[in-house]
């Protein structure tokens, strides 16, 4: 079936009604940012990272969000013990390889996470999607310095190894399936200027996917409603700081009618 605007805002009014805990395990750069974006959408985000206890948190979320962004060892192996127990109980798993391909550490690191892991999503940006796929890219920093030749077929090859649903933002969103190709279009040119972005809409993924168990009607919902609620932030903003706020209040405020009728989705069936 075909991704319908409806079905992604009913996604919105599950998460607005179940309110699921989002355990995620996040780079300190970013961490107030993401808790309060899940706040806003009405989940319930907690942080814990510590090994003695991510067992027990894991146990009463809905959904694992696993970052890559500040790795050291002991995060990566509590990141997989999390993630274990998570596929263990049947919970969803977002990963986000935030800077992949910047060291042999943390390429290391992505490998154990998708070799060791069942994960269910997918995020990063085109470098990161590429690198992980075998398809080439560069970073700058973990900013897209150059792309793969053909990012479509990146993110399927992505898609097919690890059986997730790969998803890659950046100017136009796209989100892969073993079956299906979603393009998203909804976004404001501001959202690349604000540090935190994208781990701030992996998040939202991992609140989408914790209600709704079609992952590539989560994937597409989630990116789609965050990049809507960025075109609201930038009719307000001023600048980058503002920009947050105005991100922020847009994320609470947006209701599923708006989202609806606001939504950018295309479908295309992949060959």
């Amino acid at each position: 079936m075909p991704l319908r605007a409806d079905a992604v805002a009913q996604t919105l009014i599950q998460v607005r009604q179940k309110r699921p805990v989002v355990h995620v395990i996040t780079n300190w750069v970013t961490a107030g940012d993401v808790a309060s974006a899940l706040h806003a959408v009405g989940a319930r985000p907690i942080m814990a990272f510590a090994a003695e206890e991510v067992d027990d948190i894991v146990s009463g979320a809905d959904a694992l969000v696993l970052n890559l962004g500040t790795p050291d060892p002991p995060r990566v192996k509590t990141m997989s013990q999390a993630g274990r127990h998570a596929n263990t109980l049947g919970r969803p798993v977002v990963f986000d390889p935030v800077g992949v391909g910047a060291s042999r550490f943390r390429d290391e690191a992505a490998e154990r996470i998708l070799s060791d892991l069942h994960i269910a999503i997918i995020r990063g940006n085109r470098a990161e999607i590429g690198i992980l796929a075998g398809r080439g890219g560069e970073l700058r920093g973990v900013d897209t310095a150059i792309a793969p030749p053909d990012l479509s077929v990146a993110a399927e090859i992505l898609s097919l190894r690890t059986g997730a649903v790969v998803a890659v933002t950046g100017p136009q969103d796209l989100v892969v399936s073993s079956e299906k190709r979603i393009l998203v279009e909804n976004g404001h040119p501001m959202m690349s200027q604000v540090t935190g972005m994208g781990c701030m809409v992996t998040a939202m993924i991992g609140a989408f996917a914790a209600v709704e168990t079609d992952l590539l009607t989560a994937t597409g919902g989630a990116i789609a409603f965050f990049g809507l609620a960025g075109e609201r932030a930038g009719l307000r903003a001023e600048g980058p700081g503002t920009f947050k706020m105005a991100l922020l209040d847009a994320i609470y405020s947006l209701t599923p009618a708006e989202f609806q009728s606001g939504v950018k989705l295309t479908e295309q069936k992949v060959k």
